[in-house]
């Protein structure tokens, strides 16, 4: 509004101090008093007089102002957080703001400026936070009203609004609406293998309309059903759960819905519990004094996570003294308690260039492949000792091994030619290869995550490894040979035996790359995933598939050692959604796809043969909680600022007018917005009414006529 008005006033601006001139006028008074008492002839003029030079001295002026008047301002706050966009809410905070728009073009002296409250992470609805930052452009004075497009679920409302406008809320609803909801209080992300976990979590009904107060809770784990039950609504519930594999798994937690309820997108839980080991016990037995010895056990005792008992049998492979073991020995071995007592305990079973001499008897050695076959593991680092008449393989363990040896060496050690301070001079044996060489991975390897990403691999066969100088050959080769060595003999086998693991190690040169001998290579991350994978850890296993979140992106893994191409992945969404897409090679036994995934719920991916669960949490968990449109959280300001609450859904926005402040604020159909009247000074004229050159004959004249009507 650029129009300008004027307005006219009087005003003074005395030339003596108010109390001079208040003086002046008691003493003025004062000489009169007499003439007033004696009737004197004049005694109207002499007041007059007085009256005159009073108001002379008191400088008075007539005053021209003019003034500009300002619009005022309406600040519509337009609500885009995400519980906006269920029930079509959406659509109908557009069509008001439209409205809201167009009407208040039509209105002269107002301007409307709108701003838009945006998703704000996990902090819920900060539209008052919105509200203080538009407030400071707009003068105090200008601001003619607050109008908020919003479903009433605002996390930053304040116990004293920051403005003294009226603030109407705007509501995309019928009317108040319930809701119910289902909330995690307690839910531990990681559990120990074999034992269980317990969460609490309560059913609350939201909401004027009271339902019977009862609800039945799904509890599902990787899409199996674990239990249904039915819960008192507003009561702590309990759901305890065993963590039976390593690994992610996904518990989801379901309310049947609420009749008329806002939405039942709030009615679930998602939870993804991590199953750990407690601690990895692991049994190492090693059958002479080497420097592999030395590099298992640094391996070993380096993890924290791994409890470590550890054996050497002290006497010579080649050496039969007649010395008893119970002398040879610094303590009792304890082969009863450890081989069939205690063997159900261990996590893994190391045996380190280990033969049978007799110290085993052979009941124990059925034990440990009893105890492979009912879901352990076994870790074997072969020596000359494997192709030897006492090779391990001749026991009852053979029948688990993956491999065979090839010979049999009647006693020799068979030494190799090292470097000079790696070893003595060569002696050949029958089933032992000595010729230098680098190991190598086998295209199966290339595709196994054992060995596929090791470090210095890249896609190469051969990668640039430190050279190692001994294998042992094999018959009788099968499950997964990884690596290979000499002239390609396989070096690196895993199996699976029954439900358990086998891994043999054709080699006892492994050391060699923890020296850096040659470059070395990468012993411990190698040792550390053959023993993971013999664990059965899921990250590892040969034939995956798995999904996960990157933000709001869908990322899918499979791993496949057969050379299939790439597998085409049904997706569907936690709407039941069902899209098909093919992966993307991205190695050998390697496919990936990333496909969006904005909503938040349980995914499930499929390639008709494995199935992969993931669970997309809510970008802004307090948005979700409560999805009730409701004026009830906002009304403490509403009353405060003498605003009102209008449902969209009961017949569109309502009409908005200019009304003086202190009339109502609003009735069923419109909503009042506070006329400012405020204005800025644009220029100030200032006229004496009594100039002195008009004043002083006045003055003279009054006291002429004064005298001369006393003289008669």
């Amino acid at each position: 509004m650029n129009s300008v008005s004027t307005v006219v006033g009087a005003n003074i601006a005395p030339n003596l101090p108010l109390w001079l001139l208040a003086v002046l006028g008691a003493a003025g008074l004062l000489v009169l008093i007499p003439a007033f008492l004696g009737r004197t002839p004049g005694r109207w003029w002499r007041l007059l007089l007085l009256a005159l030079l009073l108001g002379w001295l008191s400088g008075p002026k007539l005053v021209r102002q003019q003034w500009r008047a300002r619009p005022d301002i309406a600040l519509l706050v337009v609500d885009h957080s995400g519980s906006e966009t269920i029930l079509g809410r959406t659509a109908q905070i557009d069509a008001a703001r439209a409205q809201v728009s167009r009407e208040a073009a039509a209105i002269p002296g107002l301007e409307l400026r709108t701003i838009t409250v945006p998703e704000t992470g996990s902090q819920g609805t900060q539209l008052f936070a919105a509200i203080n930052t538009a407030l400071g452009d707009i003068p105090p004075d200008q601001l003619a009203g607050v109008v908020a497009l919003s479903d009433g679920e605002i996390a930053d409302i304040p116990e004293k609004p920051g403005f003294a406008a009226p603030f109407h809320l705007l509501l995309p609803a019928r009317g108040e609406e319930t809701d119910r909801r289902l909330r995690l209080i307690d839910a531990p992300r990681y559990g120990v293998v074999g034992s269980t976990v317990t969460l609490r979590y309560e059913v609350e009904d939201l909401g004027p309309a009271p339902s019977d107060g009862t609800a039945t809770v799904t509890a599902m784990r990787d899409g199996e059903t674990l239990s249904t039950s039915t819960v008192q609504a507003g009561q702590i519930q309990t759901l305890t759960l065993p963590v039976k594999q390593e690994g992610p798994s996904v518990i989801v937690l379901k309310a049947s819905g609420l009749d008329g309820e806002a939405s039942p997108i709030n009615n679930q839980q998602i939870v993804t519990i991590n199953g750990v080991r407690d601690r990895l016990r692991v049994l190492l037995i090693s059958g002479q004094p080497d420097p592999g010895e030395r590099a298992w056990r640094r391996l070993l005792k380096s993890d924290p996570a791994v409890d470590l008992v550890h054996f050497t049998i002290l006497r010579p492979p080649d050496k039969d003294d007649l010395t008893p073991l119970d002398e040879l020995a610094l303590i009792a071995f304890p082969e009863r308690e450890l081989f069939e007592q205690k063997i159900a305990n261990f996590d893994l079973i190391i045996l380190d260039r280990f033969q049978n001499q007799g110290i085993l008897p052979s009941a124990y050695l059925g034990n440990i492949a009893r105890y492979v076959r009912q879901g352990g593991a076994l870790l074997l680092e072969a020596g000359p000792e494997f192709a030897g008449a006492g090779s391990i393989a001749h026991s009852d363990l053979g029948s688990i091994l993956p491999a065979q040896p090839l010979g049999s060496m009647n006693g020799s050690d068979g030494s190799l030619n090292l470097p000079a301070g790696f070893g003595p001079p060569p002696v050949s044996g029958a089933g032992i290869t000595t010729t230098p060489f680098r190991p190598a991975l086998t295209d199966m390897g290339l595709r196994h995550p054992v060995t596929a990403d090791l470090p210095g691999v890249d896609g190469a066969h051969t990668p640039h490894w430190g050279q190692w100088y001994r294998s042992i050959d094999a018959t009788d080769v099968h499950g997964q040979v990884l690596m290979d060595g000499a002239a390609g003999k396989p070096l690196l086998i895993l199996d699976h035996v029954g439900q358990g693991r086998v891994g043999l190690l054709l080699s006892d040169q492994i050391w060699l790359w923890a020296r850096d001998h040659n470059g070395g290579g990468p012993q411990a991350e190698l040792l550390r995933r053959v023993a993971h994978w013999l664990m059965k850890e899921p990250a590892l296993d040969e034939n995956r598939l798995s999904a996960g979140f990157d933000g709001d992106r869908l990322h899918i893994d499979e791993r496949q050692l057969q050379a299939n191409a790439p597998p085409t992945v049904t997706i569907t969404n936690p709407n039941g959604q069902v899209i098909k897409q093919p992966m993307m090679v991205a190695g050998p036994g390697h496919a990936v796809l990333d496909v969006p995934a904005p909503g938040p719920g349980l995914w499930t991916v499929t390639d008709g043969i494995r199935t992969a669960y993931a669970a997309s949490d809510m970008a802004d968990p307090p948005e979700w909680a409560d999805l009730r449109a409701t004026a009830t959280k906002a009304g403490g300001v509403i009353d405060a600022t003498h605003g009102s609450a209008h449902f969209l859904g009961a017949g569109g926005a309502p009409q908005l007018r200019l009304v003086e402040a202190g009339d109502v604020p609003g009735g069923p159909d419109w909503i009042g917005l506070r006329r400012n009247h405020a204005h800025v000074t644009t220029g100030i004229a200032l006229t004496p009414l009594l100039p002195g050159w008009a004043a002083l004959p006045l003055l003279i004249l009054v006291l002429l006529i004064a005298w001369r009507r006393e003289g008669r």
